[in-house]
């Protein structure tokens, strides 16, 4: 955050102490991740010690036209894991479900969590990486934060060993 405003000048301190709370969050939900792939949670989480972490704050101002226009195309995130918190209760954020866009209807005050494509490599393709789009409004502007995570720069990313390990076991059997 070396590059952020100081003014005003709460504003810095409130999004640095944001920042750190999800990064928190992003380590307890990658060791939830791991323990689900049957992992102790440190093999997940070691890579994501000290990684780094990316904030984008999104607005989508209304658009008479919504149905012309995309506030942000197809794509999967390419890091690991992303957090997203619907500023306002506006819907914008779709997903792409058996060849279909899907709404993802926000809690108030609840996370959006994505797996990103370095959790599938990490997991194997257990963990599938989610296509989505931002999509505008025709009379209400849309505010939401995004927290990316990904690992240490200086951290292999590949399939864990151990998921391989189990993987070439099953299909001895």
């Amino acid at each position: 955050m070396r590059f952020w405003s100081t003014h005003p000048p709460s504003f810095r301190e409130s999004l640095d102490k944001y920042s750190a709370e999800m990064q928190r969050v992003a380590l307890v939900l990658f060791g939830l991740l791991a323990k689900n792939l049957g992992l102790e949670p440190e093999k997940l989480t070691d890579h994501f010690k000290n990684g780094t972490q990316a904030v984008r704050m999104n607005y989508y101002p209304p658009c008479p036209q919504a149905d012309k226009v995309l506030g942000l195309s197809l794509h999967s995130d390419a890091n690991a894991l992303s957090l997203l918190l619907q500023v306002n209760d506006v819907q914008g954020l779709q997903i792409r479900r058996n060849g279909t866009w899907v709404s993802v209807e926000s809690i108030p005050g609840a996370l959006i969590v994505n797996i990103g494509d370095i959790i599938e490599i990490m997991s194997n393709g257990r963990y599938k990486s989610i296509e989505h789009r931002a999509v505008v409004n025709p009379k209400e502007e849309c505010l939401s934060i995004g927290l990316f995570h990904s690992p240490k720069f200086d951290s292999d990313v590949g399939p864990i060993p151990d998921l391989v390990k189990k993987m070439i076991q099953i299909m001895l059997l």
